[in-house]
């Protein structure tokens, strides 16, 4: 099973802790679509389920790093301050600061600093891929040359994002206490289905 790498900064919103039970919501800042359909999502399951998962906001940066920043994440949190595209958009709505109290923990996630392990940062990468260790020996290789290569180009890295091989944001992650990722979406998602999904889980645990 696979699973989850999580790096961030100390948590901006509450703390985070591990339960049996956990649901990651990674978004940008300056990301309408994590504003209008992530957000209210994560809102309401969070009241409905705050007592039994544990939640989690990983505000990451993958594109617009000017924009999508720590201190942009804590505007947002304390005034409801908006940025860039999101702003914008919730603009031409007659709306100028977001109407949604963030009550759930949020975090920054972690960037690659020169302490950053980039051999090992390939393993995990190459590792996403279930059927990696299958391979030839010079496929893999192959791979591994391509992806650091990559990441060596990169003007910033962000951790949990890349080590995950996250496709962008909004992203919903559900894991256990042992990191291992149970449901993993990208893009919209329905608060019914995701209800569902953790009423599966929960019952599973119990």
């Amino acid at each position: 099973m696979e699973q989850l790498k999580l790096a961030y900064y100390s948590p901006m919103n509450g703390e985070f802790s591990l339960k049996e039970l956990n649901f990651l919501f990674v978004f940008q800042v300056n990301c309408p679509g994590c504003f209008i359909h992530g957000i209210p999502v994560v809102d309401q399951l969070h009241q409905e389920f705050g007592n039994q998962v544990s939640f989690l906001g990983l505000s990451t940066a993958f594109e617009d790093f000017d924009l999508n920043t720590e201190e942009n994440t804590r505007l947002l949190i304390d005034s409801g301050e908006l940025i860039g595209e999101t702003r914008k958009a919730f603009e031409s709505q007659g709306i100028s600061t977001y109407p949604i109290e963030l009550n759930f923990p949020i975090a920054m996630d972690r960037f690659a600093d020169h302490t950053f392990d980039l051999a090992q940062a390939v393993e995990d990468i190459c590792n996403t891929n279930p059927n990696f260790s299958t391979w030839p020996t010079f496929d893999q290789d192959t791979l591994r040359k391509k992806i650091m290569a990559y990441l060596k180009e990169q003007v910033c890295i962000p951790v949990t994002f890349t080590l995950n091989q996250m496709r962008g944001t909004p992203t919903f992650i559900v894991f256990n206490e042992k990191m291992d990722i149970l449901r993993h979406h990208f893009g919209h998602q329905s608060v019914h289905s995701l209800r569902s999904e953790l009423n599966e889980l929960l019952s599973v645990s119990n």
